[in-house]
């Protein structure tokens, strides 16, 4: 009974999390905004159903899964690099240069400046 209640806990939090984030997709009005909430909310709620998964087999089945749990780690790792990708894209297509804070780089606000290098003492 245990096992049961503790799997509907994850799936049912998880299912909050899904709802959350696909409102948030419709209701959030701005570009950056929406892409707040299906990175952080839904991700929770994938990441959700796949640890009530993978208690159901550890726990009922008896058997050990690690399909689902390399699922939650590639879901945890490239859901904020699509998303910082993402609000990469829209700054560069959309914003005026005005619109930024001034920069010392070569480029401006660009991806072709190099990092500076921690190692030069001037």
């Amino acid at each position: 009974m245990f096992v049961e209640v503790l799997i509907a806990f994850f799936l049912v939090v998880a299912g909050v999390f899904g709802l959350v984030g696909s409102f948030g997709l419709i209701k959030l009005r701005d570009s950056m905004q929406r892409l707040h909430a299906p990175t952080k909310a839904t991700t929770l709620g994938v990441g959700g159903v796949l640890i009530a998964s993978m208690l159901y087999f550890l726990l009922v089945k008896g058997q050990l899964s690690f399909h689902e749990l390399l699922i939650t780690l590639f879901l945890f790792i490239t859901a904020p690099v699509a998303a910082h990708f993402v609000s990469k894209a829209y700054i560069q297509a959309s914003m005026k240069p005005k619109d930024l804070p001034k920069c010392d780089g070569a480029y401006g606000w660009a991806v072709f400046d190099d990092p500076p290098n921690a190692f030069d003492q001037d």
